[in-house]
């Protein structure tokens, strides 16, 4: 149970794959609309048409068992959890989710993983419906990151919203990513937007009274609970016909055979939970190499106030010096 220091090698042995479910029909020489068949082709010149090769979702074994080696660190580190769930089946939307509070137990209370009970009984009645029309929807999945300490990420080219995008959307069928409220800030304007800063009168530490910027601010953590979302379009291979073109370019009608889920969403839970929890350990120890590695000596006064959720101010909050009525004050800054 303990390591060696040495990399840590996991291999896994597939024991249920079904290969004339893809060699023994027309998917053996069409390619599949909207499925990575086409481009695996035209980039090597070759395919592996018996289960769809590195496209396949099966890849993600690995991502989910290096996960589970990042949740460890991150849990001894502060306590970090990184928690995922299905938020969204197409127009059908998780609604009540306390980002503070949900569990892993609550996700996994049901087939969709979705811990709004109520929703979830929708989600499942209209991923049934579809696959029951040989078809397939697509949504998104909303991950949280609790107790990850202020400033992991960096300014410019290395902005931990663009890591996190950046892993999440390596994942097989993700199309979108969004960090905090996303594009729904773009209906706002900038008061309605802004998360404004107040000190907590228990731990002294700098905290936002509300979390529109999902953890992140100019690309580097802020102490809240990192929120992301990530959007999977719906699975390619459906049991419907399909107009599409052989490898040798010859129009056909292709209908999809074998195991393909009408749904990815509930198994992209873990997988979005391991590449976010892939991406902060990696956050830790740039953090750990480039600001941390020499104490530092500046008095309390000199340095800024802590900032987040697990964040205390030695000796409780400050007592203000700005006289009680006085107006707000006047800055200029830069925007970020």
């Amino acid at each position: 149970d303990i390591t060696l220091g040495t990399p840590l090698a996991m291999l896994v042995r597939n024991k249920d794959q079904r290969s004339g479910d893809y060699l023994e029909n027309d998917m053996s020489v069409a390619y599949r609309p909207s499925h990575a068949d086409a481009t695996y082709d035209a980039k090597y010149g070759v395919r592996a048409i018996a289960g769809g090769g590195r496209s396949s979702a099966r890849e993600t074994i690995g991502r989910v068992a290096a996960g589970a080696v990042a949740r460890k660190i991150l849990k001894l580190y502060n306590n970090i959890e990184v928690l995922a769930y299905v938020s969204k089946v197409q127009e059908i939307e998780a609604k009540n989710v306390d980002h503070d509070a949900f569990t892993m137990e609550d996700v996994d209370a049901n087939i969709v993983r979705c811990p709004d009970e109520a929703s979830a009984a929708r989600m499942l009645e209209r991923i049934d419906e579809i696959r029951k029309q040989g078809n397939s929807i697509g949504g998104v999945v909303t991950c949280v990151a609790r107790n990850v300490p202020a400033g992991l990420g960096a300014p410019v080219f290395d902005k931990l919203e663009a890591d996190l995008a950046k892993a999440c959307m390596s994942i097989p069928a993700a199309k979108g990513f969004e960090s905090g409220d996303g594009f729904a800030g773009t209906l706002l304007t900038g008061k309605e937007h802004n998360d404004e800063f107040y000190i907590d009168p228990e731990t002294g530490a700098t905290r936002t009274k509300t979390n529109r910027s999902g953890g992140i601010q100019g690309g580097i953590s802020n102490g809240e609970n990192i929120v992301v979302h990530v959007a999977f379009k719906p699975t390619s291979t459906i049991a419907q016909s399909q107009s599409t073109v052989t490898r040798d370019g010859q129009e056909v009608e292709l209908r999809g055979k074998g195991r393909h889920d009408p749904c990815v969403l509930p198994r992209a839970v873990p997988m979005v939970e391991a590449m976010v929890a892939i991406t902060l350990v990696d956050a830790l120890m740039c953090q750990q190499a480039q600001c941390e590695l020499f104490p530092n000596t500046a008095s309390l006064d000199e340095r800024p106030n802590p900032m987040g959720t697990t964040a205390k101010r030695e000796g409780g909050p400050k007592k203000s010096t700005v006289p009680v009525g006085s107006g707000p004050v006047g800055l200029k800054v830069d925007e970020e």
